[in-house]
């Protein structure tokens, strides 16, 4: 470690000095406009896809593999993204991202058929998946003691993009074409780009050096995690079955792959990723949480099929309850990322679980006395409170650890949440298509979900703690 004279704290070697206060509300302001450029594109698609299928004369199926081929991409990529980070500079590596992105936005929006879409979104998902790791380690570079806050409120911007993402489709579809809510990119990527070289300090020289890279290592982690999700979206489809080899071959492959990968990183010099990151003192407990907290994020996104299923709530009603959850997530991440420093890691995830755990609850519940709607958007209200108290604390633990890897830790991160989702979803999916009754097989779940959560509540207590400032 070393002492830098102009900042409050000491900081790993190598690291940018702390920016002045204006230079880092610029610089989160530019980091930030490109997290929701990706939230937004994360759900955009989705009101799109009548659209898209009549105008490419696609099948239903095929034009579904438009939202997924972009999850594939982006948990394909994630971890390849922070190394490439680390590595090559977070100022560097971002701007590399936006022009990836943008431009594969805009050949999306001119594809003629759906297998070039297809593909396309693919390559926009690498794109995508490198704005949370050097977003990250560009405002630990350069924000010192400050970090924790800024940090904590990537969740906030994240929920926004979301909720606005299915207005924007929407706009989009009825007053010009499908195509548009891709080519919208271009231009923000133009002006992110004009930010970025204007605000961003450039990297230090040192971030350039050393460029061998694990193959071998990307190679199995990548295998694992694509076998392991294409087994557990398997889950999702009408009739699967565990049984079948479509999920049990996919899925020993992904296992046999990643025990491979875990082996493989202890063996060599320079690993894709240290294992320290992945299972050492208090990354294993911040990998889990992530993991988890995934995991609720997917059942919520079930939310509306619930409200359907079990109440007869109308389409667009239900849709309406993740707009409840998300303004209760925006809110609490505040509040949570303002008092990290007196509250440390471990009292807010501990609120947070608790405010899930009764949500959970209250949206398995019948309406005591009211109707349906009200209680289940108060049901979601809470899990959301829940959900933005813990993600400051979730996104700041393990850069406590590392702060010289956080772009690595910020992509392991959004790995967790992106397989804990896919999970939860998939696995879900699959119990209800078996049941004459879903809704109420879906009550069950949640309570079954809240009671796994309560057990996995000494977990936290494996968090590192850390109050005040850095």
């Amino acid at each position: 470690m070393t002492i830098d004279p102009n900042t409050e704290m000491p900081s790993p070697a190598g690291v940018a000095l702390l920016a002045p206060v204006r230079s880092r509300i610029a610089i989160f302001s530019v980091v930030a406009m490109a997290l929701l450029m990706s939230a937004i594109d994360s759900t955009i698609v989705a009101t799109a896809l009548h659209s898209i299928q009549h105008g490419l004369h696609s099948s239903i199926n095929w034009t579904g593999w438009v939202i997924t081929a972009y999850a594939v991409g982006l948990v394909l990529m994630l971890s390849l993204a922070g190394k490439l980070s680390d590595r090559f500079g977070r100022r560097r590596f971002f701007l590399v991202s936006v022009v990836v992105f943008a431009g594969s936005s805009l050949c999306c929006g001119l594809a003629t058929s759906i297998y070039m879409l297809i593909a396309l979104r693919v390559v926009q998902a690498a794109g995508g998946a490198g704005f949370t790791p050097s977003a990250t380690a560009i405002v630990v570079e350069h924000f010192g003691s400050t970090r924790d806050k800024a940090v904590g409120l990537f969740g906030s911007v994240f929920s926004i993009g979301s909720m606005i993402g299915p207005i924007f489709g929407g706009l989009f579809v009825t007053y010009w074409s499908w195509r548009g809510i891709f080519f919208v990119n271009v231009p923000i990527g133009v002006l992110l780009i004009v930010l970025c070289l204007r605000y961003v300090p450039r990297d230090p020289e040192r971030t350039a050096k050393h460029l061998a890279m694990d193959l071998s290592g990307m190679v199995l982690l990548g295998v694992g995690v694509l076998a392991l999700m294409t087994g557990t979206s398997y889950l999702g489809e009408t009739g699967a079955r565990v049984w079948s080899p479509f999920f049990l071959a996919p899925a020993v492959i992904g296992l046999l792959s990643l025990v491979q990968f875990g082996r493989h990183v202890r063996r060599v010099a320079d690993p894709f990723i240290a294992p320290l990151l992945i299972s050492g003192r208090g990354f294993a407990a911040v990998n889990l949480i992530n993991l988890l907290q995934g995991a609720v994020f997917g059942m919520m996104a079930l939310l509306p099929l619930y409200a359907v299923d079990r109440y007869r709530i109308s389409a667009l009603g239900s849709g309406t309850l993740l707009t409840s959850e998300g303004v209760a997530v925006i809110a609490s991440a505040i509040v949570a990322a303002m008092l990290l420093r007196r509250t440390g890691y471990r009292l807010p995830l501990y609120v947070g679980l608790a405010c899930v755990v009764a949500g959970l609850v209250m949206l398995a519940l019948r309406p005591p006395g009211i109707s349906a709607y009200p209680w289940l958007a108060i049901g979601a209200c809470v899990v959301g409170a829940g959900e933005g108290f813990a993600s400051p604390a979730g996104r700041n633990a393990g850069l406590q650890l590392a702060p010289e890897s956080s772009a690595t830790l910020a992509a392991l991160r959004s790995t967790g949440i992106e397989a804990g989702e896919i999970a939860s979803v998939s696995i879900t999916a699959a119990i209800l298509a078996q049941a004459a009754a879903p809704g109420q097989l879906q009550a069950r779940i949640y309570v079954v979900f809240a009671l796994l959560l309560v057990l996995s509540a000494p977990v936290i207590t494996r968090v590192p703690e850390h109050r005040g400032s850095w």
